[in-house]
């Protein structure tokens, strides 16, 4: 202190002093007053002043934070007794006020501060702060402003070092300013090479360049860095040496000489030369060389009279030999695991030693100083390691920290609501442990990081969970360049973010309500469903703790596809398929119904339909609605109804040469999809083509029967085949079944998509097949439209069909398919009754009641059986859907028109088989006529002028296949206006997927990929990305009860998700904040297992002008996007300007770290958005780069 002498406090540590106390504060902390100076202030920002104010106030002083005006709602603020702002708002940036000496002198004196810490960073190595510290009659809590110059400057530190015998790392024997010397430098001694700030530390300003080619680039960023992270942008050089290990020693000095070591931290894991992991004691250095370290880090201490904490910094090369880096002259951010092996606080030493305290009045003697066990300290921040560890900024929507047996936490902006942002380094919280072995204190960090829980930005949490289980790590041989020359620990398995992407969905919903397609209102079921109890013939009820055994698909598991089609021809009855997981609510309910509804009925399915032909309930509309609409993958759909249902076969609809698709698809990729089918639990595949195409019906047939599963090779049934004017008649039937069968099927299909198949039609059709077939079985599939589906297939079973759908009373009638209460009436005392016991199928059918209800939104209100299908002949699970498009299209006052549309639509395509997706081109047709008031006439007459459907124009090129009787000429050349004309099936035009680099791709934009994914992709590319970016938002939804997927709860109603077995959570939906006039957004809170969570919500119906930057395209390559949150410092291009592959468009800074955006490849330059000064967030537009 400026004036007098530090030693004349001395006296307080030799004896306690009291004083008179007024707050309760005070009155606390006047026990243990030892020191007549009363007020401490730290010139710093997050974690470390919360550090210092606690020992302060341990040691009975009255604590002093400044702040930023961006920082007034951080941690430390909170924490000291007093806080004041670091000028006007306006007048420095967010770092420069922290670096604002004059102001932060003027704010302690003004308010009675006796001594100010610096902190590390900012203003901690300035020797000139510590200079009018002194000078404003105040205690700077650190080494001596000389000694600072001294050390401070990286370059005099070498030549103290060399003075004392202490060897160094070959560099340049003092500070470089022009680039010039740097190149002499590397002419001599070669590469690689390191450029360091010389003032300052923590990474910022150094440099390792490893050719001539970056040598330029990389002095000029270095010297940049450093001078906007210190104020000088001096640098050093030195030869860089590889796989080094970084060694530094904790080193305490009192005014009177005196110099003790704390023993060492190693510190080689690193990035960016910032440190990420520090142990203590180091676990791999020989006791020679530590002994050799920790004695010249005494020496060149003591060569300088070093007073304070301060740190020595060595390198350790492969062979043992040690290298002097620096001494930083203040206490480090790692300062913590030398406190915890050697149980000395650290600041208390400072400040006690500040105020003239001696080492041995504090009783730290080199002798009396040891280590017990191991310490490692995390630092956790909030960086994404996935991308290039770029800052993330936002909001912390969650903050559960970890806890118990020797953990200690040292936190900052580490809170719930805190804002974090791009201004200041990223650090969140630093978490040390300690334990006895290295080992166990290496299994403690690991559990203290999973207890954690941060949400609302990213950290970098699961890359230190990767980095602490790699085998380097575990045996504690890492080395500085450790992180860049692992690239396996960026394999992260990050956390799920489960409940909090759960509370965005149910956010979202309760803001904007739901948002699934073709929902109109809310459920009508409003509690929970009553499950249905089976009993045996005894009226016991049935033990269903696991699901049935007994069923038809044993048949198929012990001796093949062939012997189940086999024992089924040879089964007397007339056995059923439920369609009622797939095509009843298809038909009904527009495909809507989830996962997890069908698995809560699937153990009782399995009981009451074990004697099921098969379970229809997968593929067809359902496959691609799941993503769609559900956010839910359709393969987990399957593997988890084949583990609910193991003795039921199951049964897809496989459209031929399309797989699951909407056109054809190249070979490869349909043989890829049933493989995948088959593995995962598909067991009977009806494989039909939308046009009878036979050609196209093959592919499916034989990558079916590659894949193993029973071909079902199915006939669609079109029109009236009693009807001699129209062409598809039983010849032409008959005609069909002779190829399928040349091919090779297991089970005749019959596919009656719109319910037309007459009772006496069926028994021509069915008794013909079976007459030329008698050993082949036939499965009948209709639709109830006309309401005759009953009679129609009491007809079927009485001609020698050997299977027939029908669906659960509640879900049957109508679009849907018969029900199945009815058929088994009309069975009964036939000798052809199904087998299935008629009182289990009433029990089940009350869930399908209760459910219908859950799902009312989606019902078409279809009021009654339809004759008038016998004439437009829309297909059951169309018309549904099509009085949904309609509505949309505004047509929904015209059906009638529509309907009678279809009829002509279909007349004008040629009379065509109408299924998935033929009947989607004839209804695309019609309400492509009613929205345009066009006739039959007027179509044929204007068609060279009409922009028809994508649909109709995909059909007339021949993508769908060829239709039977051929296309109808002239309107197919009059509507395609010279585009090509298929006339042979699709598939053969088309190049076979490379499935391997699609899986590579999904792998690369996901971070996981499967083949059962890649099947996915192939058949829907956009609907699969689409869905995944889905569930990246808002995660696996398909454990949300329906109720609440579908529509928000009431405020006050408590309700459970059960994430996994054993994991519930417990919601409650609080309040619904008001709209921010300015951003568009509420607030909803939440509560979940009895803490309030809190998410953010963009209110889709307020019309907020919202100002706001584009965002870059990532699939357009021409497209330049912002890397991450920052500020943009300089602009190195023009519009119009030239630029090559690599050239640097613009450099960016963000929490103090500079990045240059490079050109992604060789074009010129266009719509540049941003200029200096900008901020940006990630992904924003910067530029535009035309080749």
């Amino acid at each position: 202190m400026a004036g007098h002498e530090n030693d004349q406090y001395a006296e307080f540590f030799d004896a306690g002093h009291s004083g008179k106390e007024h707050t309760v504060h005070q009155r606390m902390r006047a026990n243990s007053t030892i020191m007549e100076l009363k007020k401490i202030l730290v010139a710093n920002r997050g974690e470390i002043p919360i550090r210092i104010f606690r020992t302060a106030h341990e040691l009975s002083l009255q604590t002093v934070a400044v702040y930023s005006y961006e920082d007034r709602l951080s941690m430390h603020r909170q924490k000291a007794d007093e806080a004041y702002v670091i000028g006007k708002r306006g007048q420095f940036t967010p770092v420069g006020a922290y670096l604002a000496g004059d102001e932060i002198i003027r704010i302690a004196k003004e308010h009675g501060v006796n001594m100010i810490h610096p902190g590390y960073g900012f203003l901690s190595e300035n020797a000139g702060f510590a200079r009018a510290v002194e000078a404003a009659g105040l205690i700077f809590i650190g080494p001596t402003p000389d000694t600072i110059d001294k050390l401070g400057d990286k370059v005099s530190a070498r030549t103290i070092a060399i003075s004392c015998d202490v060897p160094v790392v070959p560099g340049t024997p003092g500070p470089v300013e022009k680039f010039e010397d740097v190149k002499s430098f590397t002419d001599e001694h070669g590469f690689p090479i390191i450029i360091k700030a010389a003032f300052g530390g923590g990474g910022r300003g150094m440099r390792v360049v490893r050719d001539q080619e970056n040598l330029k680039d990389s002095f000029e960023r270095a010297t940049s860095e450093a001078k906007s992270a210190f104020g000088n942008g001096t640098v050093f050089v030195e030869r860089f040496l590889d796989r080094p290990k970084h060694i530094e020693v904790q080193l305490l000095g009192d005014s009177t000489g005196n110099v003790v070591h704390l023993y060492e931290r190693d510190c080689s894991v690193q990035r960016r030369h910032q440190k990420v992991v520090e142990l203590a004691p180091a676990k791999d250095l020989p006791g020679e060389v530590r002994d050799k370290i920790l004695a010249d880090a005494v020496k060149l201490a003591k060569s300088v009279n070093y007073r304070n904490a301060g740190t020595a910094e060595f390198l350790v090369d492969q062979k043992g030999r040690h290298y002097f880096i620096e001494i930083n002259p203040r206490i480090q951010v790692e300062h913590t695991i030398t406190e915890e092996i050697t149980g000395i606080d650290l600041v208390a030493a400072q400040i006690q030693i500040a105020a003239g305290a001696t080492l041995q009045q504090l009783g730290l003697t080199q002798d009396r100083i040891s280590t017990r066990g191991f310490a490692i300290q995390c630092r956790i921040t909030t960086e994404d390691p996935a991308n290039g560890f770029s800052p993330d900024t936002g909001k912390i929507e969650v903050y559960r920290s970890a806890g118990g047996n020797g953990v200690r936490l040292d936190g900052g902006n580490g809170f719930a609501g805190a804002i974090i942002t791009p201004f200041y380094d990223s650090m969140l919280v630093k978490c040390t442990c300690l334990a006895s072995t290295y080992e166990i204190v290496r299994r403690k960090m690991l559990r203290a990081l999973v207890e954690f829980r941060i949400r609302g930005v990213k950290t970098n949490i699961p890359f230190l969970g990767s980095l602490l289980t790699h085998s380097t790590f575990i045996e504690g041989t890492c080395w500085t360049t450790f992180i860049d020359d692992t690239p396996e620990l960026f394999a992260l398995v990050g956390s799920q973010n489960r409940a909090q992407k759960l509370l965005a969905y149910l956010g979202d919903m309760a803001v904007n309500g739901s948002s699934i397609k073709g929902q109109i209102g809310d459920p009508k079921l409003k509690g929970d469903i009553i499950m249905p109890v089976l009993h045996d013939d005894n009226g016991k009820p049935i033990d269903m703790t696991e699901p049935c055994k007994i069923g038809w698909k044993n048949i198929i598991d012990k001796e093949g596809p062939a012997a189940y089609a086999k024992a089924v021809r040879e089964n007397k009855g007339c056995l059923i398929m439920d369609t009622t997981w797939r095509d009843a609510h298809q038909s009904l309910l527009a495909t809507r119904v989830r996962t997890v509804d069908l698995l809560n009925i699937s153990r009782e399915t399995s009981y009451a339909y074990s004697n099921c032909y098969s379970l229809e309930c997968w593929g067809g509309a359902t496959f691609d609605v799941a993503m769609r609409f559900l956010y839910e993958d359709p393969w987990d759909r399957l593997r988890k109804m084949r583990r609910a249902i193991p003795n039921i076969p199951f049964q897809m609809l496989l459209r031929g040469a399309n797989g699951v698709a909407y056109s054809s698809l190249p070979d490869n990729a349909i043989y890829h999809f049933c493989e995948q089918a088959k593995r995962y639990g598909v067991d009977v595949f009806r494989i039909f083509d939308a046009l009878n195409d036979i050609d196209q019906l093959e592919v499916g047939i034989k990558a079916v029967q590659k894949a193993g599963g029973v071909v079902e090779a199915t006939v669609c049934y079109s029109g009236d085949m009693l009807n001699p004017q129209k062409k598809y008649n039983l010849e032409y039937y008959l005609d069909l079944i002779d190829k399928i069968v040349k091919i090779g099927t297991h089970v005749i299909g019959i596919k009656d998509m719109a319910g037309v198949l007459k009772p006496r039609a069926a028994t021509l059709l069915i008794g013909s097949i079976r007459k030329k077939y008698p050993d082949i079985p036939i499965h009948v599939h209709t639709h109830d439209s006309a309401g005759t589906g009953v009679a129609t297939y009491v007809a079927c079973a009485e001609a020698g069909a050997d299977a027939v759908d029908t669906a659960t009373d509640s879900l049957s009638g109508m679009t849907s398919q018969p029900s199945v209460g009815a058929l088994l009436a009309s069975l009964e005392g036939t000798g052809l009754e199904p087998g299935i016991n008629v009182h289990h199928v009433r029990a089940i059918d009350t869930y399908w009641a209760q459910l219908r209800l859950l799902y009312s939104p989606f019902e078409a209100g279809l009021s009654g059986p339809d004759p008038e299908v016998y004439e437009h002949e829309i297909p059951g699970g169309q018309l549904t859907n099509l009085i949904f498009q309609a509505s949309q299209l505004g047509l929904g006052a015209q059906w009638a028109q529509t309907k009678k549309a279809y009829e002509q639509a279909n007349d004008l395509l040629g009379d065509i088989v109408k299924v998935t997706p033929t009947s989607k081109v004839v209804g695309d047709l019609a309400q492509f006529m009613v929205s345009n008031k066009l006739s039959f006439d007027d179509v044929q007459k204007k068609a060279k002028e009409l922009d028809f459907p994508g649909s109709v124009l995909e059909f007339f090129e021949g993508l769908m296949g060829q239709p039977y009787g051929g296309f109808p000429e002239p309107l197919r050349s009059d509507a395609l206006r010279g585009r090509r004309k298929l006339d042979k099936r699709p598939g053969l035009f088309l190049e076979p997927m490379d499935l391997a680099k699609i899986k590579k791709d999904i792998n690369s934009k996901f971070g996981s990929a499967s083949e059962c994914d890649v099947a996915s992709y192939a058949m829907y590319p956009k609907v699969f990305e689409d869905y995944r970016k889905f569930v990246a938002k808002y995660g696996d939804l398909s454990v949300l009860p329906t109720r609440f997927f579908l529509s928000k709860p009431d405020v006050g109603e408590e309700f459970h998700v059960e994430l996994e077995k054993g994991k519930v959570l417990i919601l409650k939906l609080l309040a619904i904040g008001p709209l921010s006039e300015q951003t568009g957004q509420r607030e909803v809170f939440y509560e979940m297992n009895g803490e309030v969570r809190q998410v953010t919500v963009e209110d889709k119906k307020a019309a907020v002008e919202n100002v706001s930057r584009p965002k870059a395209d990532s699939n357009d390559s021409s497209q330049v996007g912002a890397p991450m949150s920052g500020v943009v410092v300089e602009v190195r291009v023009h519009d119009g300007g030239e630029v090559k592959k690599g050239d640097p468009v613009a450099v960016l800074s963000a929490m103090k770290m500079e990045m240059v955006i490079s050109a992604p490849h060789s074009g010129k330059i266009g719509n540049l958005q941003v200029k200096e000064g900008d901020s940006v967030d990630s992904q924003d537009l910067v530029c535009k780069i035309v080749k």
